[in-house]
C-alpha cells in the first residue's frame, strides 16, 4: 500500500558534481511512484529511517518551497540552473496531492532563476502557465524521459508513467510557451528498446513536436538495480535474460564496444533528423554521449 511521509529538508537545491550543463539539483520527493523497472535510485530508501519500499513509500519535503527561496534570496547565490527532479519525478502523482511544484516554480519566478526540468508525466501541463512567465524571464528548459514508441513494453517497464505520446505532447506544448525542450533517451534497454526501429520512431517524434535536443546512454545495471531488473526479465521477457546477462557479466556498464556501437547507431539517426544541431552550435552540452552519466547518484543525497 503507497503511503506518504512528510519531512521537513535543511536545503532545497544540493550542488552536484561537474559533468553537466547545471551545478545544483531539487528533488520535492524521495521515493517514486512511476516503478519504473530500471531506476537507478531505488538504493536510496536505505538512508531513509522510516525504511520501506522506494515506489511505495513516498517522502514529502513539505518545507522545501520555503527552503529554497532562504537559498536563492542569499546574496550569496548567482542565478545559477537549478535542475528540478535529478532523481525522482517532481510530477509524479503524489505531486496532484501537495501542489508543491507550483510554489517552487513561484518562487524562481520571483528571483529569475533559470530552471531544467526532466519528467515522464504530463501533469507538468497543469503549471503551463508559470512555465511560460519564467521562460519571459530567463532560461527554463523542460526534457521528457521516453524510452520507447511500443506502448506494450513501455507500460511494462514504466507502469506509473504516462504514455510516450503525452510525454512528446507535453514537451509541443512546453515549446509553444517559450521553453526550450529535449528528449531523453534514456535508458536504452539492450535487445529490448535498443532497436533501429525505435530509436528512428524517438527520434522523429522529437522532430515533429519541435525538440531542441535529444540525448541517449545504454541502460547501466549496479546494486540493486540489477537484481530488480533480473526479476523483471524472469517475469515479462524471459527469453532475454541470458542474453542481457552475459552482456552485464563484468559488473554495471555494457562493454565498450556495444556502448561505441549503440552512440553510432543513435548519433546518426539524430542526425537524420536535424536534431542537437542548436545544441552543438551554442555549446549546449546536448551529444549524443552523456559527459558522466554515473553523476546521477550524486543528485540529492546529502
Amino acid at each position: 500500500m503507497r503511503e506518504y511521509c512528510e519531512i521537513k529538508c535543511s536545503e532545497a537545491c544540493h550542488r552536484i558534481k561537474s559533468g553537466f550543463p547545471y551545478k545544483w539539483d531539487l528533488n520535492i520527493y524521495r521515493g517514486c511512484e512511476h516503478r519504473c523497472v530500471y531506476c537507478f535510485a531505488v538504493y536510496s530508501h536505505r538512508y531513509m529511517g522510516g525504511g520501506g519500499g522506494f515506489f511505495d513509500n513516498i517522502y514529502v519535503k513539505a518545507n522545501i518551497a520555503e527552503r529554497l527561496e532562504k537559498q536563492i534570496s542569499s546574496p550569496n547565490w548567482k542565478r545559477e540552473r537549478v535542475n528540478l527532479g535529478g532523481v525522482t519525478d517532481n510530477y509524479q502523482p503524489a505531486e496532484a496531492r501537495y501542489r508543491l511544484m507550483r510554489d517552487v516554480l513561484k518562487t524562481l519566478i520571483k528571483y529569475r532563476n533559470p530552471c531544467y526540468v526532466s519528467t515522464k508525466s504530463k501533469l507538468i501541463l497543469r503549471d503551463l502557465d508559470l512555465f511560460e512567465e519564467l521562460a519571459y524571464y530567463t532560461e527554463v528548459r523542460v526534457a521528457a524521459t521516453i524510452t520507447c514508441m511500443d506502448e506494450e513494453i513501455r507500460r511494462k517497464i514504466e507502469p506509473g508513467a504516462a504514455s510516450s505520446a503525452d510525454r512528446f505532447a507535453a514537451l509541443k506544448e512546453l515549446k509553444r510557451v517559450g521553453a526550450d525542450v529535449g528528449v531523453h533517451f534514456m535508458p536504452a534497454i539492450p535487445y529490448l528498446t535498443d532497436s533501429d526501429e525505435n530509436i528512428e520512431g524517438i527520434c522523429r517524434s522529437a522532430r515533429d513536436i519541435g525538440a531542441d535536443y535529444i540525448i541517449s546512454c545504454p541502460l547501466n545495471l549496479r546494486g540493486e538495480t540489477k537484481a530488480n531488473f533480473y526479476e523483471f526479465l524472469i517475469r515479462e521477457y524471459p527469453e532475454k535474460l541470458e542474453r542481457i546477462k552475459a552482456l552485464y557479466k563484468d559488473g554495471g556498464y555494457v562493454p565498450k564496444e556495444f556502448a561505441a556501437g549503440y552512440y553510432e547507431r543513435f548519433a546518426l539517426v539524430a542526425e537524420k533528423y536535424g536534431l542537437n544541431r542548436k545544441y552543438r552550435a551554442r555549446g549546449g552540452g546536448a551529444s549524443a554521449e552523456p559527459e558522466n552519466i554515473d553523476e546521477y547518484e550524486q543528485i540529492g543525497f546529502i
